[in-house]
């Protein structure tokens, strides 16, 4: 009431002595007539507020239909990068999948048996065989009737679009429970292949070929592999031989606890990051399809991964994301191990190989020259030091690349953690954009409550002062139309003393004027003589003369006209409303120029 009205409520309560209870009796009975207060007009703040409430409502409206728009619209944008994405996806896929076929066939035609008893091979190649007959058997089998039913469909199809329908409704049905029936087969089929698909896998998983794999992440790093070229070669001087061993034991050695560790890390690892081996290959496939190349990956990949898996969240599927990363990067350092391992020690093999080869040379100018051993000493302490210095430089250079590995592994643990400041100082700022905006609308209703309010009150000082000069415009009126009366009837008087005084002066004129003449009747009901003149006037003209005299052209004078005649033949082309007329017609002079009176003056 308060908000309605701008009044307080206990403004409406009167206060009244026990001897004013008759008065107010008398004023409950025929109805609130006080000038005191005013009655409020209930019905027009109500439709007001009505207005104002629908308005608010439209404009709720107006706001969730837009948010559904963009919504939709940025679904829709989505769904077009996904599609990109996996238009350029699928090609890729379908290239590696008729490569791996096109290997796979190539590889069972290389393949020939040493001999007659080497009967794995001709299994091998009967099963091939065998799998391909199955193929063409279930390709017949399954595949077939679906395209067989689908041209059958196209044709009625096309019959019924040809010609009106005629066959009865039964044999749609027949063709709607056939269809279904060939829907329920496939899905049969479907998943008996499924369970075969399944049951394949664990057995070719319980068979555990993983072990027959050979890949630079299985090769052992050990001590004890010593080149045989090393170890049987014809060394002269066994300290060297031994110092050639030692350097392949020591950088075996470094390179095995380097390797050791990264296992140990891998192995305290779950190979599918704590999921199942299924999610874990669709979230790999997911994420490979996602290059750095596509404009906003990021998104898109993190997008299509909630859309795969619905019932993660964002940081489940961050954490598993990291963990993958972990581990790939732990495989990687193992591989760049591995490597540098190999690259290694194929250096240091090549370098002992000429090594032992300049010692063999170094030995034989000793024996050609017969040389004391003191220049054997001599001859191999250089050698002894190159190789020292060789091996110290190898060390260091691991070291620099353990060092690296470290440094490149902060790197992207730093990297992950700043994208994850990142993501949540995105996020804080759409909170805080959210609170802002939820702010702002807050304001503004309460703006515009107080711009209505304020309003409401403006109009009911201008209805007020409306009414105040109403009073004094009907005082003002009631006293000016008293005034006019007044003088109406001063005129009035004034006019009806005028008429006298002219009667009175008409009677004394016609007192002075008054003819004394007899009466002649016959006189005044004769004719006058004016009225005979025209009658024999009338009696003389001739009878077919025209009532009035006419001043105009005749037709010959006005078809004379050349104007006329060109207006009639344009008229008749039917291009009188043409430019090209007009200006004709224009141009086209009068055969009598007018007179000089009859020309205008004045310039429309």
């Amino acid at each position: 009431m308060h908000s309605m009205s701008g009044r307080k409520l206990p403004g409406f309560i009167t206060s009244y002595r026990a001897e004013e209870a008759e008065k107010l009796t008398l004023q409950m009975k025929n109805g609130s007539g006080s000038s005191r207060y005013k009655p409020a007009e209930y019905e027009t703040l109500q439709a007001f507020v009505d207005a104002r409430r629908l308005e608010y409502d439209l404009i709720g409206q107006k706001v969730l239909k837009t948010c559904h728009a963009a919504k939709a619209t940025k679904e829709s944008s989505l769904l077009r990068q996904h599609r990109q994405v996996w238009s350029r996806e699928c090609p890729r896929l379908q290239k590696a999948e008729e490569q791996a076929e096109e290997d796979i066939h190539h590889f069972l035609n290389q393949i020939k048996p040493n001999d007659i008893r080497d009967t794995a091979i001709f299994l091998l190649q009967q099963y091939g065989e065998s799998l391909e007959r199955e193929r063409e058997e279930f390709r017949i089998s399954t595949v077939e009737p679906v395209y067989q039913l689908r041209d059958d469909l196209c044709f009625r199809l096309g019959k019924v679009e040809d010609q009106e329908l005629k066959e009865q409704p039964s044999d749609w049905e027949q063709v709607k429970q056939q269809i279904n029936f060939v829907k329920d087969q496939q899905m049969d089929i479907i998943a008996r292949l499924n369970a075969e698909y399944q049951d394949t896998e664990q057995q070719i998983m319980d068979l555990d070929f993983e072990k027959y794999f050979i890949s630079t992440l299985d090769t052992v790093v050990s001590s004890e592999i010593i080149p045989e070229e090393v170890l049987e070669a014809d060394c002269p001087y066994p300290d060297l031989k031994e110092s050639l061993i030692q350097a392949f034991k020591s950088l075996s050695d470094s390179y095995q606890d380097r390797q050791q560790k990264l296992k140990e890390e891998l192995q305290k690892m779950d190979r599918f990051c704590g999921w199942c081996p299924d999610d874990h290959q669709r979230f790999q496939v997911t994420v490979s399809s996602y290059t750095h190349d596509i404009p906003n990956y990021r998104a898109l990949c993190m997008d299509m991964l909630l859309r795969q898996f619905p019932d993660r969240t964002r940081l489940e599927l961050m954490q598993h994301e990291r963990l993958w990363d972990m581990q790939r990067f732990t495989q990687t350092q193992l591989r760049v191990a591995t490597q540098q391992w190999q690259r290694g020690r194929q250096e240091l093999l090549d370098r002992a190989l000429v090594t032992l080869q300049e010692a063999k040379h170094a030995h034989q100018e000793e024996l050609e020259h017969h040389r004391d051993r003191q220049h054997q000493q001599d001859i191999s302490l250089p050698l002894r030091e190159k190789l020292q210095r060789w091996r110290a430089q190898q060390e260091e250079v691991a070291k620099l690349e353990a060092a690296m590995a470290a440094r490149h592994q902060e790197e992207e643990e730093e990297r992950l953690k700043r994208e994850q400041e990142k993501e949540a100082a995105i996020r804080s700022q759409q909170k805080e954009k959210l609170r802002l905006f939820y702010l702002k609308q807050q304001r503004r209703r309460v703006v515009l409550e107080q711009r209505d309010q304020e309003r409401l009150a403006a109009l009911r000082s201008a209805m007020e002062e409306q009414a105040r000069r109403d009073r004094q415009r009907v005082q003002f009126r009631a006293g000016a139309l008293q005034q006019r009366m007044k003088e109406r009837e001063m005129q009035e008087l004034e006019q009806q003393r005028e008429e006298q005084e002219r009667r009175d002066r008409l009677e004394a004129l016609r007192k002075q004027v008054e003819v004394l003449v007899e009466a002649d009747p016959e006189r005044m009901m004769a004719d006058t003589e004016a009225w005979r003149s025209r009658h024999l006037n009338e009696k003389g003209c001739e009878p077919q003369r025209p009532l009035y005299s006419i001043n105009t052209y005749t037709d010959k004078q006005i078809t004379s006209d050349p104007r006329i005649r060109a207006e009639q033949a344009f008229r008749e082309a039917g291009v009188h409303h043409n430019q090209y007329a007009k200006e004709v017609l224009s141009q086209i002079k009068p055969p009598k120029p007018p007179r000089r009176d009859t020309k205008s003056t004045l310039k429309f």
